[in-house]
């Protein structure tokens, strides 16, 4: 392998370990479970609103070198200030990051030692934050000890209980699928929890600073190198994806709709490996946690100090993040997953028809185009939001797209006409 070659898969590995996170691991079985014999169906919405949507992301920042404020801009300068930093916040301090240690300790920890009462998620959240803030703190190295260290370990280890469970399944599948609403949608809206095309859009800044060290000087090849890495991550995280999402399926005549999404995986490696398979499931969650938690949390830092012009220090910024997400980490997963639905589907669309339009409308020289687009889009997804809480706009379910989980598409080309 030539160092090129090796560059792309060290970068793609290591984007690969930055997205495949606490959400990664909980939503494919359990699409799986809720979809039976239909999970290819869940998996395909999963995969579109994941990877694609990640990928998109990825070569809209790469064309702007990395920059989000970029990506957002021409939606004008507010706009693009607050979604850029709910983008941030979603994917740092507020929900991913603490999400990745309340992961940790559900999945990985718990099924070993047991219920130990508060002190126990308490002391995993500190040592998780402490060893998170030691590998990021200094920016340079995140990519590296992810790329060469970390991820070969989790993909081993993932791919041992996928082919194990593909050789001999836990149980057979049911033909129905346990819910009513469309199972592409339900992978669509699973997908956006993941938080991975967030991720992507600062992420892509961390990846293009480190292929930059690497000595890829000039802008073509930084943006070709990346794009390769983000190809490798893609097909790796379609992969592991499908097997998640069929070891799921294959639990779909043992377990319900109201089964646990954290407790599931447990049931999967328990069922395949015994009481080894609770170690061996240890040692998947606690890398894919702390790979995330390590990328977006140098990505945070990497963002604020930018976008403060460096009154900032990304030190500061990181250790701040890594108290904070320690705190928030003890509300446990099921809360922050539900504080985090409404949030995400008013930020994610937004972000998306400007990624999309910074791709395929790079020509366009009205920004007034890109500003109707964002903020149709902006109120058409505050309005499903609040539909889908309180019932108060049910006009929205029957918008174009709608049961595909893409409502806002429709409306936001209307908008961009009209601007």
């Amino acid at each position: 392998m030539n160092s090129k070659s090796k560059d792309v898969a060290v970068v793609g590995f290591a984007l690969f370990s930055m997205f495949f996170g606490a959400g990664n691991l909980l939503f494919p079985p359990y699409l799986g479970l809720i979809s039976g014999e239909s999970w290819l169906t869940s998996l395909g919405g999963f995969v579109l609103a994941d990877v694609g949507l990640a990928l998109l992301v990825i070569a809209a920042a790469a064309k702007c070198s990395g920059d989000l404020d970029q990506v957002l801009g021409r939606a004008g300068k507010g706009l693009a200030k607050i979604i850029g930093a709910a983008s941030v916040l979603c994917i740092g301090p507020l929900l991913a990051i603490p999400r990745t240690a309340a992961t940790t300790y559900e999945m990985g920890i718990l099924p070993i030692l047991g219920d130990k009462g508060v002190i126990a998620p308490i002391i995993v959240s500190v040592l998780f934050f402490g060893l998170t803030l030691i590998l990021t703190i200094k920016p340079s190295r995140v990519v590296d000890i992810i790329g060469k260290i970390l991820t070969p370990t989790l993909l081993i280890a993932l791919a041992a209980l996928i082919v194990i469970g593909i050789i001999n399944p836990i149980g057979g599948i049911n033909p129905d699928s346990m819910i009513e609403k469309s199972l592409f949608a339900e992978g669509v809206s699973q997908g956006y929890l993941t938080m991975d095309a967030l991720g992507a859009a600062v992420l892509a800044g961390v990846i293009i600073s480190s292929v930059g060290d690497k000595g890829y000087n000039e802008a073509a090849d930084k943006v070709k190198l990346t794009m390769k890495a983000g190809l490798v991550a893609g097909v790796a995280l379609t992969l592991v994806y499908g097997g998640l999402t069929y070891l799921g399926a294959t639990l779909s005549n043992l377990y319900g709709i109201d089964t646990p999404q954290a407790s599931l995986m447990v049931e999967i490696t328990a069922s395949l490996l015994g009481n080894p398979g609770k170690i061996i499931l240890c040692v998947i969650v606690t890398l894919a946690c702390l790979t995330t938690s390590i990328g977006l949390t140098s990505a945070a830092g990497n963002y604020f100090s930018k976008s403060t012009n460096g009154k900032l220090k990304y030190e500061t910024i990181v250790i701040s993040v890594c108290v904070f997400s320690a705190v928030v980490s003890n509300f446990g997963v099921s809360t922050i997953i539900q504080f985090s639905a409404p949030i995400l589907e008013i930020v994610y669309p937004v972000l998306m028809i400007l990624v999309i339009m910074t791709l395929v409308c790079g020509n366009v020289k009205n920004d007034n185009a890109f500003k109707g687009a964002a903020y149709t889009t902006l109120l058409v997804s505050i309005l499903s939001v609040t539909n889908g809480l309180w019932g108060v706009a049910p006009f929205v379910s029957k918008l174009p797209l709608a049961s595909l989980g893409f409502n806002w598409v429709v409306p936001a080309i209307i908008g961009a006409v009209l601007g």
